[in-house]
């Protein structure tokens, strides 16, 4: 009889394996197993020696690793694995090419444009999949339709016959029709085929434009490779059938290149079992938490395999007697050796449907878990004065200090320090023999080092010397906290969610250690830790469903009552072929249930959401929208009800279908009933010991620790304790009560004043102090960041335009009283001084002596600005707005450190001790063009409205009438500027400025809790004492590249650079080295011009401030402490601090580029980058369109510049080559790198990029740029890169170079191909060995930053999950 069933979690250090047993008695019962997944001296495969203990355990019978495994009694074996995910990080899947329409080769190279980390001058960016491209000649296209909108235009109809199709019409999948303008070439096609054949590659991904509505050509290209003799073809339309052709492309490139690898795996895995294996049901666990039938599971379904099985093992597993399960929230952590996942449960799986993952975005369905680079293995480092943990991993091997192989301090070895690890109860398998036990001793030893290289460097500041041992490796498990924190809060807090309300479902090997000082920090007051917490991912897998999934493109409005008769009938379609692929796996229709979704979007917008129907049983209609009760009808009230909750609102806009998806499951076990029903239990049984715990905030205490086994259904007690079993350690914190629940569980209760103490750390009441210490400044610099972060969620939720709400062009940011920037989310580059300058000008405004002093400001208050020149903006279209926060009665900052401009009434008089403001993006805000970007502008009134400072709202009224009136003054000029125009939509920018202020107030509520947990004083102190820790880092840079130069104390170096109309940009720095401080000095830089590349001071201060934090390389604060070293000197009526009416909207986008090219050519730290966003603009009356393009990245000692990224004050998206035609008249014919632009050097720069759009009816077009005459400059020896080119390829065959900056009309068929420049190279071409190396120590910052600030080497976690794919859009937009 078949009555084994094995459910098995293949990590990349330990398997795992959970077994139903036969019991003997006719029923069953579970065991469990750990062991290493590698260990090829002892077995050669994890998986199946696991099955093979348990067989030989439970039946007596021998089952010999050198003989076939005897599968008579196995009835099922369900695996996850690590295997691709493994092998897309570390880059060891198959060899594979690309097949890819013609004029898009490098497609997946440039993808989005944008690079991973802004501050990294070095781009580094994961390797390709595929080795080899093959463009294969076939063009689809989108004609004119004949319904008026943005893309037909109004005359809709005229468009279409007057503009008609150039090929064959054919129809889509999605009902719509679609123009074959190029028949496939198949000739051209075997040819290239054949040629990658030749290099011994047989795995082929296909992703051709517009293949997953007309899949045709696909279709073609894989029948010829298949019969050409590749064994592996992956055809994009048919692995994720949706539109977006860069992630569909990702997504097939990742299935060629995993599938065959996986595949190798599951047949070595197969080939030890004996012939019955063919009997046995074998399922893999799939990234959605579904199961697949080994035969159907492919690479880019696997990517999360193993994390999915823990997220249905707490989701499935998390109750207990008396929960109300209709109203269960939870949390999940998991917490490993290498990175934490969090996710969230709350009555279903959470799904998202592109991830990026080693720097490859994969569409599908996938559970939103998010990886956290804070794991037990996570190294602790001391630097810029800094306590850090990670990103760096120790790994396995050598692993922390405590595993006795050579290894460094790491989250493991402070839990140990501090008592939480007992090494008695560990099993003996460390040291390099894997016959020891931990290493207490050599733990304390090197924390007895760390302790005082801490103490040294807070000597030196001047702080008291008094952290002992304990407190510093307490420090790091209170940083570690804090940082695992922050994406839970994400996940919470910032959907709109309370994280209080939520349980902590707490599993996997480090977890206990932290759960109580998570769930402490977050509000929670419930941990549950299930008694399989340690294999809690087989656990899942065991009780996961078997899932089929299929989906089609749509393309069809919404109605109120439901979607439309062909939607329906397709899904009808869809669910009888996902249904039919369960039966054919052995399941009854009485085991299948189905769940239907639409992927919807508002018209007009980027943004769909999933969307379930509505059961017609329990459906409500009270959002609005139409629908009835439940059931199809219910889409739109649904998708409302989702919209409204991620978003705030809801538009009154239809509603369209892009994808028709359902998913069948098929349940083949019931599911657990783990609650069990808690009873009093007899008295607590003996502690195996009692042992020395550190807690804060009394130190050391007495702590009993319990076999977790020992203990009794009913069992309660009181923390300190450690709970212990085999495989982790559960810390029950004093102020925690743990109940061992009836299904032999850990439900842990906060009681007394545990939950709402302050922070991952101590109590308020023992931070009386407001001196610095590295602790709580590596936990404030969290929490501040996190507060800008969290403005920034709320501004996206809350606003309408695509550019706020899609593109994400916005910072959100916290000041102190004086407008210092204190922290800044890392969103734009170009706003990161700027807006500090803002916000520094209003306190001027409004202090004594000011313009505003007479009328001040009160509470109620918020301000908004925008002019360049006079209130320290970047350029008209983005707007500041800033709100004063105020103390509480007769309160201050603790030090005196608070604004003189507050006012109040009453008793006392209130003060302004911090600020917070944000700054988005605004589509239009008036002048000569739509946009408000006009490439020829010559005076800022053209460019639309300016405000010097406005009270948005006064008294906490929105004064919606007077911001009206000012964006709509530019058109009174119109009988005298030619075009000229208010905003031209007003409507999104008041939503959008209400946005902003709401922003503000989160920003207020989020500080107000900080100050309610520590105290003003303390709050306003760390403001200080993290500027200053930012201000020491760029010292030391300074000091050590002064030194590193040969430069005398006092010492000068220059840099000289101009732009395309001669204008030169000079700049002098001169740097003290006994205070690490320097002289910025732009004397000699041209005068203003009559364009608008005029850029006003604030952007040269952004250009400062990124290039410092560039130059420090580590992970500093990015705050006003960066500039606090430097003098900058900008001669006024220069192009970089113009008159106040000069044009600037080219100063933001162009002139920034070239300041930075300059600050770091005068320190030597890289060559010229492209040295322009190339801003390329189209549109009419209808519609518009922006966009800007990149080029290449100037080469630096030691790396090549990147080619076709976007660099330095910009990192922009660009719009998938599909959306952009769907949205747009438009076709785009290549989007590819420009070979040979890049300058050589001994590093070679970057090459640029070609992009050519045609249009499809008349548009205006305009192109702002620059590097068009002069050349990125190489640096040391290094060449010049190739400047760009903008051509206009007329229908007719002419071509005309357009310059720099133009604007033109298109005609139908008319082309505009645009060239972007690349980067400079570095160093002599050609240059020896040792020549590359001098170069190479030239590199600004390695071992500048004090206090353990050197290069760190180790693996970095992969961030996943949709809160780093949120704040990778914010640094991306």
């Amino acid at each position: 009889m078949r009555k084994f069933h094995f459910s098995i979690d293949r990590g990349g250090t330990f398997t795992d394996v959970f077994a139903e047993v036969p019991d003997g008695n006719g029923g069953s019962k579970f065991k469990v197993l750990k062991l290493l997944s590698v260990d090829p001296a002892n077995y050669p495969d994890a998986p199946r020696e696991g099955i093979r203990r348990v067989l030989e355990e439970v039946t007596g019978v021998p089952h010999p690793r050198g003989s076939p495994l005897d599968t008579s009694r196995i009835a099922s074996i369900r695996m996850g694995t690590t295997v691709a995910t493994n092998a897309l990080l570390e880059r060891k899947g198959e060899r594979a090419a690309l097949a890819v329409t013609a004029g898009f080769p490098d497609l997946l190279h440039i993808a989005n444009q944008s690079r991973p980390n802004i501050f990294d001058l070095e781009i580094r960016t994961p390797e390709k999949l595929y080795e080899e491209v093959v463009e294969v000649e076939e063009q689809v296209v989108l004609p004119l339709g004949d319904s008026p909108g943005q893309r037909n235009g109004t005359q809709a109809a005229l468009n279409s016959t007057r503009y008609p199709p150039m090929g064959q019409l054919e129809a889509a999948v999605t009902g719509e029709v679609v123009e074959v303008r190029r028949q496939l070439d198949t000739e051209k096609l075997r040819a290239g085929l054949k040629a990658i054949l030749s290099k011994g590659i047989r795995s082929l991904a296909v992703v051709l434009k517009h293949a997953a509505i007309y899949p045709a050509h696909e279709r073609r290209v894989g029948a010829i490779a298949r019969e050409m003799g590749f064994t592996q073809v992956s055809l994009s339309h048919e692995v994720m059938p949706m539109v977006k052709m860069v992630p569909r492309g990702f997504t097939a490139a990742a299935d060629a290149y995993l599938t065959p690898h996986i595949r190798r795996y599951i047949t070595d895995f197969t080939a030890g079992f004996d012939e019955g294996f063919k009997d046995v049901q074998v399922l893999f666990m799939q990234s959605d938490g579904g199961l697949s039938p080994v035969d159907h599971f492919s690479g880019h379904k696997a990517v999360l395999s193993g994390p999915a099985g823990g997220y249905v093992g707490y989701a499935l597993t998390t109750r207990w007697g008396g929960m109300d399960l209709s109203k269960r929230q939870v949390i999940g952590f998991d917490m490993g050796g290498t990175s934490t996942d969090v996710s969230r449960y709350a009555g279903s799986y959470e799904h998202v449907f592109e991830t990026t993952t080693a720097g490859v975005t994969i569409q599908a369905p996938q559970l939103d878990i998010n990886t956290v680079a804070a794991g037990g293995g996570s190294r602790l480092m001391f630097r810029n004065g800094l306590f850090a943990v990670g990103p760096e991993s120790v790994g396995a091997h050598p692993g922390p200090v405590c595993y006795k192989k050579g290894g460094q301090l790491a989250i493991t070895d402070a839990n140990l320090q501090l008592g939480r690890i007992l090494p008695q109860f560990f099993p003996e398998i460390f040291g390099p023999l894997e016959n020891e036990p931990l290493d207490d001793v050599g733990t304390a030893t090197a924390f007895r080092q760390l302790t005082s290289e801490v103490n040294t460097f807070e000597e030196s500041t001047g702080a008291p010397n008094r952290s002992s041992v304990d407190d510093v490796a307490m420090g790091f498990i209170s940083v570690a906290n804090e940082a695992m924190c922050r994406p839970i809060r994400a996940l919470t807090q910032m959907r709109g969610y309370d994280a209080a309300a939520h349980t902590l479902a707490c599993f996997g090997g480090a977890g206990g250690q932290h759960a109580c000082a998570i769930a402490r920090a977050l509000g929670m007051s419930t941990i549950f830790v299930h008694r399989y917490a340690g294999i809690l991912s087989a656990v899942g897998i065991h009780l996961a469903d078997v899932v089929a999934e299929v989906q089609e493109p749509a393309a069809s409005r919404l109605s109120p009552a439901g979607p439309g008769e062909e939607i329906m009938e397709r899904q009808a379609r869809l669910q009888e072929q996902a249904v039919q692929k369960l039966l054919d796996q052995g399941f009854t229709r009485d085991q299948i249930t189905t769940e239907r979704y639409l992927n919807l979007r508002y018209h007009g917008t980027d943004v769909a959401v999933m969307t379930a129907e509505p059961p017609a049983a329990t459906a409500t209609d009270d959002e609005g929208g139409g629908g009835s009760g439940g059931g199809p009808a219910a889409y739109a009230t649904a998708f409302a009800s989702s919209y409204r909750r991620e978003f705030g609102f809801v538009l009154d806009r239809d509603v369209w279908v892009d994808d028709v998806r359902v998913r069948a499951v098929g349940r083949s076990r019931p599911l657990p009933d783990d609650a069990g029903v808690e009873v009093e239990s007899g008295p607590l049984p003996p502690p195996a010991i009692t042992t020395s715990v550190y807690f804060e905030p009394k130190g050391r205490q007495p702590t009993p620790a319990y076999h977790l086994e020992s203990l009794s259904p009913g069992h309660a007690l009181l923390g300190p304790a450690l709970l212990i079993d085999t495989i982790s350690t559960i810390v029950v914190e004093p102020g925690w009560r743990a109940i061992i629940t009836g299904g032999q569980n850990v439900r842990m209760e906060a009681v007394g004043a545990a939950v709402g103490a302050a922070g991952a750390s101590a109590s308020a009441a023992t931070i009386s102090a407001m001196e610095c210490d590295p602790v709580r400044l590596a936990i404030f610099s969290h929490r501040f960041m996190g507060i800008a972060e969290q403005m920034g969620r709320t501004l996206q939720r809350t606003s309408v335009s695509v550019n706020i709400k899609e593109r994400l062009d916005f910072s959100c940011a916290l000041f102190g009283p004086d407008g210092s920037l204190v922290a800044n989310a890392p969103h734009l580059p170009v706003h990161l001084g700027a807006m500090s300058e803002a916000v520094r000008f209003q306190v001027r405004y409004y202090s004594p002596g000011g313009a505003g002093a007479a009328e001040g400001l009160e509470e109620g208050d918020v301000l908004l600005s925008n002019h360049p020149q006079l209130a320290g903006g970047s350029h008209l279209p983005d707007i500041t707005v800033i709100t004063p926060v105020f103390s509480a009665d007769g309160e201050d900052g603790g030090d005196g450190s608070r604004s003189d401009i507050g006012g109040g009434s009453g008793g006392g008089r209130r003060r302004i001790v911090f600020f917070v403001a944000s700054r988005g993006h605004h589509a239009d805000i008036g002048g000569i063009s739509p946009g408000s970007m006009p490439p020829t502008s010559k005076l800022l009134v053209e460019e639309g409205a300016a405000v010097v400072s406005f009270k948005i709202v006064r008294k906490g009224v929105f004064q919606e009438e007077g911001i009206t009136e000012l964006l709509l003054a530019p058109g009174k000029l119109a009988d005298r500027i030619p075009g000229i125009s208010g905003t031209r939509n007003l409507s999104d920018n008041l939503s959008d400025l209400k946005a902003q202020v709401a922003a503000n107030t989160r920003g207020i509520q989020l500080v107000g809790d900080l100050i309610a947990e520590y105290g003003l004083g303390v709050v306003s102190a760390f403001m200080d004492h993290i500027q200053r820790n930012a201000e020491l880092s760029v010292r030391a840079m300074l000091k050590a590249f002064s030194v590193r130069q040969g430069l005398p104390e006092v010492g000068t170096v220059y840099a000289r650079d101009i732009m395309d109309d001669g204008s030169p940009i000079v700049l002098s720095v001169t740097i003290d080295r006994r205070e690490g401080s320097a002289v910025f000095d732009f004397e000699g830089t041209g005068p203003e011009v009559f364009a608008n590349h005029n850029a006003p001071p604030a952007v040269t201060y952004s250009a400062i401030i990124y290039s410092l934090r560039c130059m420090v390389q580590s992970d500093i604060p990015l705050n006003q402490g960066c500039l606090a070293p430097i003098t900058v000197r900008i001669p006024p009526g220069s192009i970089l601090n113009p008159s106040d009416t000069a044009a600037v909207v080219g100063g933001n986008v162009l002139t920034s580029q070239r300041v930075t090219d300059v600050v770091l050519k005068a320190f030597e730290a890289a060559a010229a980058s492209q040295g322009c966003m190339n801003n390329f603009t189209f549109g009419d009356e209808q519609m518009g369109y922006y966009e800007t393009i990149a080029g290449g990245a100037g080469a630096g000692p030691g790396w090549h510049g990147r080619s076709g990224v976007h660099t330095h004050m910009t990192n922009t998206r660009i719009t998938d080559p599909e959306i952009l035609e769907r949205r747009y008249p438009v076709v785009l014919h290549a989007f590819k790198l420009r070979p040979g632009s890049g300058g050589e050097g001994c590093w070679q720069g970057g090459d640029g990029v070609v992009r050519e759009v045609e249009a499809l009816r008349p548009m205006s077009a305009g192109i702002l740029s620059e590097r068009r005459a002069a050349r990125p400059f190489g640096l040391l020896g290094g060449k010049d890169a190739e400047p760009g080119i903008n051509l206009l390829l007329r229908s007719d065959g002419r071509t005309v170079n357009l310059g720099a900056k133009a604007t033109v009309q298109l005609e139908a068929g008319d082309r505009l191909r645009i060239l972007t420049p690349g980067g400079g190279g570095y160093g002599t071409p050609g240059a020896d060995d040792a020549t590359a190396v001098a170069l190479k120590r030239r590199r600004v910052g390695c071992g500048d930053s004090p206090g353990g600030g050197d290069e760190v080497e180790g693996r970095r976690v992969a961030l996943k999950g949709s809160v780093a794919e949120y704040r990778n859009r914010q640094e991306t937009v």
